[in-house]
């Protein structure tokens, strides 16, 4: 107990405030709503950069944490953009707007970045030499590769329902 409490007390207080975002910006995504084609393109792009930039500052240009995030990311992208959105899932062409039904992957994907980020971060304080170890590298950079695939792909599925949606709009506008 008294190590998770000098953990804890040891945090820079921005990180509480980084977690609750991300808790707030989660749950905000378990009930259904509407989300701009923007922000659909933009929220995985920073957070394949949170992701990605976990991985450098905990092992540089490490060759193997780079290989495991690298696989990872491309495996779960190939893989997850395959799967078929909820039915509810739609896109407004008109309003460039996509009306999606609640869903917890979102937070678990936040949570999964940050918790990750957090405990490496506290392990490489705590055993600095484990930033040399391969099997820990390799193991990080490929655990930080996932999320950004899944986010990466859990988009490239709802572009792909845009650009469905407009390519239908067309002949209905006439064009």
């Amino acid at each position: 107990m008294q190590l998770l409490t000098q953990i804890l007390t040891h945090t820079p207080r921005w990180v509480f405030a980084l977690f609750a975002l991300l808790v707030w910006m989660g749950a905000k995504q378990l009930l259904a709503g509407s989300v701009s084609l923007t922000r659909v393109t933009l929220l995985p792009i920073a957070m394949t950069g949170l992701s990605f930039y976990g991985m450098l500052s905990a092992f540089g240009d490490s060759p193997l944490a780079l290989l495991g995030w690298a696989g990872a990311a491309t495996l779960l992208l190939l893989t997850v953009q395959r799967w078929p959105l909820p039915a509810a899932a739609r896109f407004d062409a008109a309003t460039r707007t996509f009306h999606l039904p609640g869903s917890a992957v979102p937070l678990v994907l936040f949570m999964g970045i940050f918790f990750t980020k957090y405990a490496v971060g506290v392990l490489l304080a705590m055993h600095p030499e484990l930033a040399r170890h391969a099997g820990f590298a390799l193991g990080i950079g490929t655990l930080y590769g996932a999320f950004s695939g899944i986010f990466a792909a859990r988009a490239l599925r709802l572009w792909k329902l845009a650009i469905r949606e407009d390519r239908e709009a067309l002949p209905a506008a006439g064009v």
